[in-house]
């Protein structure tokens, strides 16, 4: 009968886990997302070829950080 408690307890405490994303996380991501759009903002008003270069770079590598979250 306590194990069976006691695996119940286990179990919801990995669900409520699952139910409450690690805050810094959200965070984290959140501000990868700003930073990207604030990439894509500049990429719509940049005409400097070696500017846009630089945001492409930044772009993809906001990207691929985001990729992780998913």
């Amino acid at each position: 009968m306590e194990s069976e408690i006691e695996a119940a307890e286990t179990s919801n405490q990995e669900d409520s886990q699952h139910d409450n994303p690690d805050p810094e996380r959200m965070r984290r991501q959140q501000s990868l997302l700003l930073s990207r759009s604030r990439v894509l903002q500049q990429l719509e008003l940049s005409q400097n070829p070696r500017h846009r270069e630089m945001l492409h770079q930044a772009l993809a590598d906001l990207e691929a950080q985001l990729a992780q979250f998913n």
